[in-house]
């Protein structure tokens, strides 16, 4: 058992870390598609990626319920570090969760089964952080919506691989609808719920 002193360790810097995290976020919420670098270095537990890890330190509080994927919600040593970090409660309803890290892909729920929000409280849904292979490299992307001048284009490699088709739910949802953001080691790309994206082949 992992005991307190011998969790990986949180920001060095606090307030400067979470400061330059937040703006990365908030950089790929203003410009969906574009890939922006977490700078700061947080240690991070197993199966927890250094980018997801500094965004958990930023964003999560003992008021953002937590919804972790089987793969983390396995390991002790994450939901002691959350906890401890973070003090975000973990839940087993996906539908009542602030937040939901993603480890594998390949087994992400239905994204129907999160929190959609409401008509009065939009805001009030799950952003689904998902870690993927590469943010850099794989399929390209065409991005069209507010934020993009025109279209953007991404090259990722993701899974699910059909994750773009299954965010279309979202559509008819506006204002409701989840928030998406990908995270590949300290690289991190947002694609708000008001972004169309399609495939543009292999």
């Amino acid at each position: 058992m992992t005991t307190i002193a011998e969790l990986p360790p949180g920001f060095a810097d606090k307030v400067l870390s979470a400061q330059s995290t937040f703006r990365s976020v908030m950089d790929a919420m203003a410009r969906p598609g574009s890939v922006q670098r977490i700078v700061p270095g947080a240690g991070a537990p197993e199966t927890m990626m250094r980018g997801t890890a500094a965004i958990a330190l930023t964003l999560f509080d003992h008021d953002t319920p937590l919804w972790l994927d089987a793969r983390m919600a396995e390991s002790l040593d994450v939901v002691k570090w959350l906890k401890f970090h973070t003090g975000a409660p973990v839940v087993q309803d996906s539908s009542i969760a602030s937040f939901a890290l993603i480890s594998d892909g390949a087994v992400l729920p239905p994204l129907e089964r999160f929190a959609l929000g409401t008509s009065e409280y939009p805001d009030r849904s799950t952003t689904v952080i998902l870690q993927v292979e590469s943010l850099d490299a794989g399929r390209s992307f065409e991005l069209r919506g507010p934020g993009i001048d025109g279209a953007a284009t991404l090259q990722a490699s993701i899974k699910p691989f059909d994750l773009f088709e299954r965010l279309r739910f979202n559509e008819p949802l506006f204002p409701r609808g989840i928030d998406l953001v990908l995270v590949a080691d300290d690289s991190v790309v947002a694609i708000p719920r008001t972004i169309r994206v399609v495939s543009k082949g292999s």
